[in-house]
């Protein structure tokens, strides 16, 4: 009875320290994944932080470089200037006080036509060799300014009639600006203000001050004639291109005034991409009074706001690579 009570015993004696061992091992184990477990999830949140910090959505980082390189303008948000405009259509047309019109002084045979329409002239420059009646004898029809021919009504073997011009003349280094002035703008329209003449959509672009309004209104088209001198030594205002007029009538101060240029529209809100410490920002704004160069912003810009006036292609373009997954930002 003693021996197999001892012997019992040593069996129990024995499990339980196979037990405790096993228990510990397993223990160790546990806390060996659970060590693990926890030094994978740090990881895991560590990276999943700096992804967040890397890339916050509706957040555009730039480097100064990169702003360099997509041409990034930066201006601080303040009070500016708004000129109220009234907006008119017009055409170039040549200088009437630089053209000349030029005439055969003796009736006669057209023996010789030495210019075209578009050659450049200059003055005593031999037109055409015309042979007159009067005796046979030959005589030149000549320039008398320096320009371009803009028209000929000659050839060999004619003989011109009357006052027909031969050729006409112009000088094309300046150009007039004929814009239409509606009935209702008459009373906002003096000389000397300025107008801002674009064509092309805009391409092209000039300013200069209304020298002259016409004292009567044209019957059929009931509008008079505000007219602009412009300088064309460039050569790409053509007579005959319609334009289109912008006349400031006067002037305006807004507390908050941004160029056009660093407007945008997002996600159907008109917005300015503000620099604030983590990045731009697309701000929605409302805005007041414009023109063709400038907005008052009355809503959601501050003074003092730094903000991109020019260049925010760039940044409307990434936030758009964000919000289709396509990209993140620098």
């Amino acid at each position: 009875m003693n021996k197999l009570v001892l012997l019992l015993t040593m069996f129990f004696l024995l499990g339980t320290g196979y037990g405790v061992k096993a228990q510990d091992d397993h223990d160790d184990h546990d806390d060996h994944n659970e060590t693990v477990s926890t030094t994978h999830d740090d990881h895991k949140e560590g990276e999943e932080h700096a992804d967040e910090d890397e890339h916050k959505e509706g957040i555009v980082r730039l480097s100064t470089a990169e702003m360099v390189e997509f041409g990034i303008v930066l201006d601080t948000a303040g009070p500016g200037k708004i000129r109220n405009e009234i907006v008119v259509p017009g055409e170039i047309a040549v200088n009437g006080d630089r053209i000349a019109h030029i005439v055969p002084r003796f009736s006669g045979v057209v023996k010789k036509v030495l210019k075209r329409i578009g050659d450049n002239v200059r003055t005593g420059d031999v037109l055409a060799v015309v042979e007159s009646n009067a005796g046979l004898t030959p005589y030149d029809v000549t320039a008398l300014m320096d320009g371009t021919v803009i028209d000929k009504q000659i050839n060999v073997g004619e003989v011109p009639q009357g006052d027909t011009p031969a050729f006409i003349i112009a000088d094309l280094d300046t150009v007039w600006v004929n814009l239409n002035i509606y009935q209702m703008h008459l009373t906002d329209v003096h000389t000397g203000q300025l107008a801002a003449i674009t064509s092309d959509h805009g391409i092209s672009y000039a300013t200069g001050k209304i020298s002259y309004i016409s004292p009567v209104v044209d019957e059929h088209t009931r509008t008079a004639t505000a007219r602009v001198v412009l300088d064309n030594s460039s050569g790409k205002w053509y007579p005959g291109l319609l334009v289109e007029g912008r006349i400031a009538t006067d002037l305006y101060t807004a507390p908050i005034v941004v160029p056009k240029t660093a407007l945008f529209n997002l996600d159907d809100a008109d917005v300015v991409f503000v620099l604030t410490d983590e990045g731009f920002v697309a701000q929605p704004v409302r805005i007041g009074r414009t023109n063709h160069v400038n907005a008052e912003i009355i809503e959601g810009l501050q003074e003092g706001q730094v903000y991109a006036s020019d260049g925010g292609f760039t940044i409307k373009a990434e936030m758009q690579k964000e919000s289709f997954g396509d990209g993140h930002a620098h």
